[in-house]
């Protein structure tokens, strides 16, 4: 038998090697490409954004009415009730426009206010613009919802239907902002942010804005992000929460992107 001469067997190595090295080039080509149509056709056809957010900003505290007709605040704190709405860009539900899990993430505080003691829960849909909040419902960093389909579901619990059709509620408050304050009864007292200038608390001491991302991932697996950025209102042109309440609602329509944790 006669050996195989060392050249012949080095170009049938090389040989094999270049095939083996083109074959493993395509692989990764085209999957780099795959990767790429997915991001691009996910970036230019947005499944879901926001469309909408409201905020209402009041106050609230308890109160102690003494003899020589004055009344003792105490407990005071300013709440802001926010509700987030999701846009899925469609009234006909597919696997790709519905929710499967929804999550806030990585809550961070921009700028923190000057007094009080700042905290975030989240809010029952029915209780929205009242100073109800549960302690059960407080979260610091990140908040998980429950997804439901449903015809009806328990708001006591963050829930939402996986079509998007209630938005994200959840409430700010700045407690501790007074350790007592006395107060003549020569007017009737209010218990809503008229109570801060009562109890002669500085707005731009309140001021505050926080941050967070939204998590979803629908029933095809897919996940995406948004940003989110909350500045907290206490005043604007001709109102401010002193005459009460303070409503504020704006459109932003931030977008959701492809997200890869």
């Amino acid at each position: 038998m006669k050996n195989i001469p060392k050249k012949s067997i080095f170009i049938i190595t090389f040989t094999i090697s270049i095939i083996l090295l083109i074959y493993l080039c395509n692989i990764v080509y085209t999957t780099f490409l795959n990767k790429l149509y997915m991001e691009n056709y996910y970036q230019n056809n947005n499944v879901f954004c926001i469309n909408k957010i409201v905020l209402f900003s009041s106050a609230n505290a308890s109160s102690t009415i003494n003899s020589n007709n004055t009344t003792t605040i105490s407990n005071l704190y300013q709440y802001t009730d926010i509700a987030i709405f999701i846009d899925n860009y469609s009234s006909n539900y597919t696997l790709e426009n519905t929710l499967k899990s929804v999550s806030i993430e990585n809550v961070s505080i921009n700028r923190a206010p000057k007094v009080g003691s700042t905290s975030l829960y989240y809010k029952n849909l029915n209780d929205f613009s009242t100073p109800n909040f549960s302690i059960e419902n407080k979260f610091e960093k990140n908040l998980n919802f429950n997804i439901s389909s449903e015809d009806s579901i328990d708001f006591s619990t963050p829930t939402l239907y996986n079509n998007c059709a209630n938005p994200i509620t959840i409430s700010y408050i700045n407690s501790n902002l007074i350790d007592s304050y006395t107060i003549n009864n020569e007017s009737q007292i209010s218990y809503d942010g008229s109570l801060l200038k009562d109890c002669n608390i500085i707005l731009n001491d309140l001021q505050c804005s926080f941050s967070f991302y939204i998590i979803i991932e629908n029933n095809l697996g897919h996940k995406y992000r948004c940003p989110v950025n909350i500045d907290i209102p206490l005043s604007q042109e001709n109102a401010s929460i002193y005459d009460g309440t303070l409503t504020y609602t704006y459109y932003p329509n931030y977008k959701f992107y492809l997200y890869t944790n």
